[in-house]
């Protein structure tokens, strides 16, 4: 039998989704730090060169950030809430699914 997720939970559900856009609002804070200390480093360093090389640099890192931090923060909903422990993850042995082996 499958186990009542802590999601289920309307009052739960809302807080952890809430925690969650807090964390995604801090990471797009922090990733458009990021991406503005980058160009001004690139521009600092190698001049003007091609606004696409620009744009494809402030898209890839924010592109890679958000994504990776998008992910993690669902790892944080689903492990804070208690949700990873709702999950009937009971293997069958070995032995039940091949069989059992002819010791020589």
């Amino acid at each position: 039998m499958v186990n009542k997720s802590p999601l289920d939970d309307p009052e739960n559900a809302a807080y952890a989704w809430a925690r969650y856009r807090r964390i995604m609002r801090l990471l797009m804070g922090v990733t458009i730090g990021v991406v503005v200390i980058a160009l001004a480093l690139l521009y600092k360093f190698n001049g003007a060169i091609s606004v696409h090389f620009y744009i494809a640099v402030a898209l890839g890192i924010s592109f890679t950030m958000l994504l990776g931090g998008g992910l993690m923060g669902l790892v944080f909903l689903s492990n804070g809430t208690g949700h990873d422990e709702s999950v009937d993850n009971k293997l069958p042995d070995p032995d039940e699914l091949w069989g059992k082996r002819d010791e020589d």
